[in-house]
């Protein structure tokens, strides 16, 4: 059995994407910021500590555990929740790089075997003007995602350009490593 520690309906359709059969569950898992790590060491522990809190309640099954953190000029870029705080998001970010950290821990309890990744990737916006920003939002309305944006969707548009190895972290879940720990895993992932 696959699992998904997740309720992120994006991470749950780039799964979907490898064909595998799987079943999404709630960590349950407090994702506060702990002061003591930088946001690369947050989203590795936060991704652990998802797939251990399923683990714990499905030992047989392989369980897969994500979280991502955006900063930007040294601050943490959340997911903002409203119009408003995602146009300030968007012009804090305007004419600047903004890294993301997307990891992700996969879990055979039953097997002891613990596999944990991280894909750096680096977004270059592009100088945004007030008008473009509101177009923007009103068009695809990016409040549930970190930074204000959707990569998938127009949000695209906002950047001069992306350094990446894998385009689907940026979206949630690096299909690329994560295919190649599923196989490692015994899935067939293509």
């Amino acid at each position: 059995m696959l699992i998904l520690a997740s309720t992120s309906t994006y991470r749950r359709a780039l799964l979907e994407r490898l064909g595998i059969e799987f079943t999404a569950i709630a960590p349950g898992v407090d994702e506060a910021p702990t002061p003591r790590w930088t946001p690369l060491e947050r989203a590795q522990g936060l991704a652990l500590a998802k797939a251990s809190a399923v683990a714990a309640s499905h030992p047989d099954a392989t369980i897969i555990g994500s979280d991502q953190l955006a900063v930007c000029k040294g601050e943490l870029l959340e997911k903002p929740g409203n119009t408003e705080r995602c146009r300030e998001q968007l012009r804090w970010a305007s004419a600047s790089a903004a890294t993301y950290y997307t990891a992700v821990a996969v879990l055979q309890p039953a097997s002891g075997q613990t596999l944990q990744f991280v894909d750096t990737t680096t977004v270059y916006f592009r100088a945004l003007n007030d008008a473009e920003i509101d177009r923007y939002i009103a068009a695809d309305k990016p409040l549930d995602c970190a930074g204000g944006f959707r990569c998938e969707g127009l949000g695209i548009s906002l950047f001069a350009r992306i350094a990446t190895e894998d385009p689907t972290a940026l979206i949630g879940l690096p299909l690329i490593a994560l295919a190649r720990a599923l196989r490692q895993c015994g899935y067939p992932a293509p």
